[in-house]
């Protein structure tokens, strides 16, 4: 405790003189309510206060996981349905239309969560898709399908960032990578779950109709629940409201936490709203470092080439006489052990350790696939090779370059501009996801795999070399204190 004290302590005394007489200020101010919460600090809150709310949290992304997959093996009947079959612009269409929804409901996610709230961001995020998922389960015609996909993307895109925003600020520090992980193994569930509502689409007509049907089950969950939910602490002092701050405090960490977890709090945040966070303080000045960080990290998560592996690796498993269900199913449960066994060392080896092992299995990975590519492999080592490296590389992404970034950022970025930041940084996610599932299957055919896999590697070793450079280990530390390391004093 005393030693991330004097860790504090030591940046401080690094600062212009004028910012080291007002620290110094505010550490005579806090001294005693300090030396009060000493003990307290020592141990960490119950995990039972705060993962209710964590988990009514991930409901949103096991929503994400479930739209992204929902449509994949429907597809044949939707089109037969509605009479677009062999149509294979409109077919594309109805699945890349949410991730146009998707962007632009992530341009918006950062003013909805910081003007109305967390909590109400989430329901904000429930209610398209619940009036998605029901127009395309009810639609008889193409535009209704297409409309329905729009606005589930929509909720999909206030989603994700909402939930991490969420959760690294009701977490506490000792669980924060722990429940972070909780957003990807929820998607993994939710890209699960819709691999197997659709398996009896090809026996039952017009089934496909209750894959969509169902997904408003959880979305309406998710509404409901989250009345009941705590409001984030650091939103709620942000707009000057620290009673009710306190009072969340309490909820989600216990009585004896609350006065350090608020003296923590006002550190760096003075409860003062006023005025408003312009966009262009996302991009330039002190922040300007954070938010390159975060949007690199979520631009090389995207071209290391995990979308194309996950949209197009049916084609790789047939090459190798391995069914499409069978090869979904291998794919989702080497998603969902990566995930589980990220959740387990987040909070034991860190951060930036899963990242950089993460980001250079995928090279190694990416290595055995331009080998199964070479011409002198033979045809049934090509084919294992190929496969094995594609498990391999879905592993290791699950392991860290999946859930950490998601994580990771919530917690670099300052409160005053956390919610803005985030926004930015998913509307790059789904800008380069979107061009990297349109250009794939064009690229290999003009690259040729040996080369473009040999691409991918590349990006995967470069984000090994950037994680080296730039990302700080963010465990078990406040979000305040990542805040004073990060950023130099205005």
């Amino acid at each position: 405790m005393w030693g991330r004290h004097r860790e504090a302590f030591s940046m401080y005394k690094r600062m212009p003189s004028r910012d080291h007489s007002t620290l110094v200020d505010d550490v005579e101010e806090n001294s005693a309510l300090l030396q009060n919460s000493m003990d307290v600090e020592t141990t960490n809150p119950s995990w039972l206060l705060s993962f209710p709310h964590v988990v009514v949290a991930t409901i949103s992304s096991l929503l994400f996981g479930y739209h992204l997959g929902v449509v994949n093996e429907p597809l044949e009947s939707i089109s037969i349905d509605l009479g677009f079959r062999g149509n294979t612009l409109a077919e594309g269409l109805v699945v890349s239309t949410c991730l146009g929804g998707a962007f632009i409901g992530s341009l918006f996610s950062g003013w909805i969560a910081d003007s109305a709230g967390r909590r109400r961001a989430f329901q904000l995020c429930a209610l398209p898709m619940i009036i998605g998922a029901a127009t395309s389960a009810t639609t008889r015609t193409l535009a209704g399908m297409l409309i329905g996909r729009f606005l589930v993307g929509t909720g999909m895109g206030i989603g994700p960032p909402v939930a991490s925003l969420y959760l690294a600020e009701v977490s506490p520090a000792s669980l924060r990578g722990t429940y972070g992980s909780f957003i990807q193994i929820a998607t993994c569930l939710g890209l699960m779950g819709a691999l197997f509502i659709g398996i009896p689409v090809r026996e039952i007509a017009g089934w496909w109709r209750i894959c969509f049907w169902v997904s408003t089950v959880p979305a309406g969950i998710l509404a409901f629940a989250m009345i009941f939910c705590a409001e984030s602490p650091h939103w709620l002092y942000k707009k000057g409201r620290s009673a009710e701050a306190e009072a969340e405090f309490e909820r989600l960490l216990g009585g004896s936490h609350v006065k350090y977890a608020m003296l923590e709090l006002s550190k760096l945040d003075r409860g003062d709203e006023a005025d408003t966070v312009k966009l262009s303080e996302v991009f330039r000045g002190r922040h300007f470092r954070v938010v390159y960080i975060g949007s690199t990290l979520f631009a090389l998560q995207q071209l290391s080439g995990i979308n194309a592996v996950f949209y197009f690796s049916s084609s790789v498993f047939k090459s190798a006489g391995v069914p499409s269900d069978v090869a979904n199913a291998l794919i989702g449960v080497a998603n969902l052990t990566g995930s589980i066994v990220a959740m387990l060392l987040m909070d034991k080896l860190g951060r930036k350790l899963l990242l950089l092992w993460s980001f250079f299995g995928m090279t190694m990975s990416m290595v055995l696939q331009v080998a199964a590519a070479n011409s002198y492999v033979s045809g049934s080592g090509s084919l294992y090779l190929s496969v094995g490296g594609m498990l391999m590389f879905v592993l290791t992404f699950a392991l860290g370059a999946g859930p950490v970034p998601g994580l990771l950022l919530p917690e670099i970025f300052p409160n005053r501009i956390r919610a803005k930041a985030m926004a930015f940084c998913m509307s790059v996610h789904w800008v380069i996801n979107f061009f990297v599932g349109l250009l794939f299957l064009r690229l290999l055919e003009q690259l040729g795999p040996q080369l473009l896999y040999s691409i991918f590697a590349s990006v995967c070793m470069m984000a090994v070399i950037f994680v080296k450079k730039n990302v700080m280990e963010t465990k078990g530390k406040s979000l305040q204190e990542i805040e004073i390391a990060l950023l130099p004093p205005e």
